[in-house]
């Protein structure tokens, strides 16, 4: 289970007497009308109805809050300073996540490094690669083009291998590596300012692969939990991409979510995602989430051997939240009820025939990506 250790006390009001609920960017944006803001700007809305919050858009650092706010952070919080000067000092203050060094909120953490004298950023810990190695696909993570050929060429010689850049979203910037002529490529598509400041991660590659969706939120005094599977779609460009998580819900921690007719497969993906999760929070002190999320991939290596293993985590507003925000309001609405499904699809298309019951939060022309369509559904478990 998630340590309910990690969901700190409630400090701060959850009435509306002043309280106000924030978007909060981490960075400069390029392009404010992109349709991720749009989506985090129609889920932060609806979590400020949820605390009964006055929704006040993005977070202006000029203008006095009378009112400490509540975050929704488009990125997880990099620095427990850059939180605390925020007024953010736990969960109840945002959600999301805080971690004490960028690298934390990244892929990298999954793996170890390829040698015990390996080139890592400041705060490495070496010990989580010990605490989660049996609930991680085989692999390494990498700060320099020597490790990565070094990595590499161990994991080919048990097939095929995944090569991932440390920031990709959404199955984006990933390479499958078969042989060392496509090695040679794949390390040419990462320039040296990549290798030391972000880093790389080399997995073992999975066919036939399905990904389950674990996680945990807390919004207020509301606690839930669940499980699911992730969809894929196709973009504009034909990418597979990430197209949606269908979800059962519970009101509760894990315990309560043990307690439903879970398959086995889906019961080694909770494990595996609570021992990732409690691992984190063991090996970087001061981190807090509110909002948790965890990938974990099942299917068969190239040498038909099965595997189970958490890919990466998620401490931010993000893909699921839709489904997430949808189960929230579902348990608010009706103290009663105590297990839902939930789903977020995507669709990359103009006008789309979409169900009676959809509740669309994103439809917009993204000037990058295209016509795109985002929406949640509820419905009762059966």
């Amino acid at each position: 289970m998630i340590p309910h250790a990690s969901l700190a006390p409630n400090t701060r009001k959850e009435s509306a007497d002043g309280g106000i609920l924030l978007l909060y960017s981490c960075q400069q944006r390029a392009d404010p009308s992109r349709h991720e803001y749009a989506s985090q700007l129609a889920l932060a809305r609806k979590l400020a109805t949820l605390l009964s919050y006055e929704f006040g858009g993005e977070f202006d650092p000029a203008r006095h809050y009378a009112a400490s706010p509540y975050f929704v952070p488009v990125d997880t919080l990099e620095s427990l300073e850059q939180a605390h000067a925020l007024g953010i000092h736990g969960n109840a203050h945002l959600f999301g996540g805080v971690v004490p060094h960028p690298f934390v909120a990244t892929k990298v953490i999954t793996h170890p490094l390829v040698a015990a004298d390996a080139p890592a950023p400041a705060g490495w810990s070496h010990e989580l690669g010990k605490r989660i190695a049996d609930v991680v696909l085989p692999g390494y993570s990498v700060f320099s083009r020597d490790d990565a050929m070094r990595a590499a060429t161990d994991l080919l010689n048990h097939g095929a291998v995944r090569m991932k850049k440390a920031g990709g979203r959404g199955g984006c910037d990933q390479l499958v590596i078969r042989d060392q002529a496509s090695l040679e490529s794949a390390l040419r598509s990462v320039d040296e300012e990549e290798w030391a400041q972000s880093g790389v991660v080399f997995e073992r590659n999975l066919t036939q692969a399905t990904t389950h969706s674990i996680g945990q939120v807390q919004v207020g005094t509301l606690l839930a939990t669940y499980c699911g599977m992730q969809t894929t779609t196709r973009d504009h460009r034909g990418n597979e991409v990430y197209g949606g998580s269908h979800l059962t819900v519970v009101r509760g921690g894990f315990d309560a979510l043990l307690e439903l007719d879970l398959n086995a497969g889906t019961r080694t993906a909770v494990a595996q995602a609570r021992t990732y999760h409690a691992a984190a929070l063991t090996a970087f002190p001061g981190m807090f989430a509110s909002r948790c999320n965890y990938d974990v991939a099942q299917g068969y290596d190239d040498q038909r051997q099965w595997h189970s293993g958490v890919l990466e985590q998620s401490w931010r507003i993000g893909g699921a939240s839709g489904a997430e925000i949808a189960a929230l309001e579902a348990f608010q609405a009706t103290p009663g009820l105590d297990v839902v499904r939930t789903s977020t699809t995507e669709l990359y298309q103009a006008n789309p025939v979409l169900p009676d019951d959809a509740m669309v939060y994103c439809q917009q022309v993204d000037p990058v990506t295209g016509p795109i369509v985002k929406y949640a559904r509820i419905e009762a478990y059966a």
